[in-house]
C-alpha cells in the first residue's frame, strides 16, 4: 500500500500522472463491472436498474468509496452493488437468473482483461523493435501503462468477487447453489461481511492466494492469444 502511494506522491508529475491514470482504470473498470450486473438482470426481465439510472457505465452511479480505496492501494475492491430484484426474473428462472446476474461482473472484467492483453500483444508486436520518434514512443507507452493497469484491475475485481462474503458477487451465487435455510442462515451475518473483507485483505496468505489464481487465469489467457496466427 505505502509502496503505491510513495510512487504516486514521491515522483512528481510522473506519479501524479500514474495516480490519475490508475484512478480512469478504476473508474472504468467498476463501471463495467456493475453495468454488466444491472444489464444481465435486465435481459432476465427485471428492471430495477434501468428505472433507478443504475444501466450505465457513469462512474458517478457506480463507485463505492471503501471498495474504490481498496482496488487503489491494496489492488482488491468492491464498487456499489447494482440494486436487483429477482422476483422479477422470468418464471422459472430464479436460481438460474441469480446465478447469471452475479457471474456477469466478474466476467465483463474477464472479458476487458482478456482484450487487454490481446491489445497489448498487438502493440509489442506492432511496434517491437523499431525506432520511434519521441512523440509516437510516448503515445505508445501512456496506452502499453494504461493497458497493464486495466489488467491488473480487472482480473483483481474478478477474482475477488467471487469470494463467497457479502456483499461480493460469490455470495449471492450461494443464493442460487445452497437450500435457502442455509443461505439465510449464513446471511445473518452479512452485517460483518466488511469487516471480515478488511482483515482478509490484510492478511498476506490471502493475498497470495488470490494472487495465484489472477496470475494463473492470466497465464489461460496468454496461452490463448499465443495461438492466434499473426501473434
Amino acid at each position: 500500500m505505502f509502496s503505491r502511494i510513495n510512487r504516486w506522491f514521491g515522483n512528481g508529475w510522473e506519479g501524479i500522472a500514474e495516480l490519475l491514470l490508475t484512478a480512469l482504470c478504476v473508474f472504468f473498470s467498476l463501471s463495467i463491472h456493475e453495468f454488466a450486473h444491472g444489464y444481465a438482470a435486465y435481459k432476465m426481465g427485471d428492471d430495477t436498474a434501468k428505472n433507478m439510472g443504475r444501466l450505465n457505465i457513469s462512474p458517478f452511479s457506480h463507485l463505492d468509496p471503501i471498495g474504490a480505496i481498496c482496488l487503489f492501494l491494496f489492488g482488491f475492491g468492491w464498487a456499489k452493488p447494482v440494486p436487483i430484484n429477482p422476483r422479477n426474473f422470468r418464471p422459472g428462472r430464479y436460481k438460474s437468473g441469480m446465478v447469471i446476474t452475479s457471474l456477469a461482473g466478474p466476467v465483463s472484467n474477464l472479458i476487458v482483461c482478456f482484450l487487454c492483453c490481446l491489445v497489448y500483444s498487438i502493440i509489442i508486436r506492432s511496434f517491437g523493435g523499431i525506432e520511434l520518434s519521441r512523440g509516437v514512443y510516448v503515445v505508445v507507452t501512456v496506452v502499453l501503462t494504461m493497458l497493464q493497469v486495466l489488467v491488473s484491475m480487472n482480473i483483481s475485481l474478478a477474482v475477488f468477487n467471487l469470494i463467497p462474503i457479502p456483499p461480493l458477487d460469490g455470495s449471492k451465487i450461494l443464493n442460487a447453489v445452497l437450500p435457502a435455510r442455509i443461505y439465510f442462515k449464513i446471511m445473518q451475518y452479512e452485517q460483518f461481511g466488511f469487516i471480515i473483507l478488511i482483515i482478509l485483505i490484510n492478511t498476506p496468505f490471502f493475498g497470495r492466494v488470490l494472487s495465484l489464481l489472477a496470475s494463473s487465469i492470466l497465464s489461460v489467457f496468454n496461452w490463448i492469444i499465443g495461438l492466434i496466427p499473426f501473434l
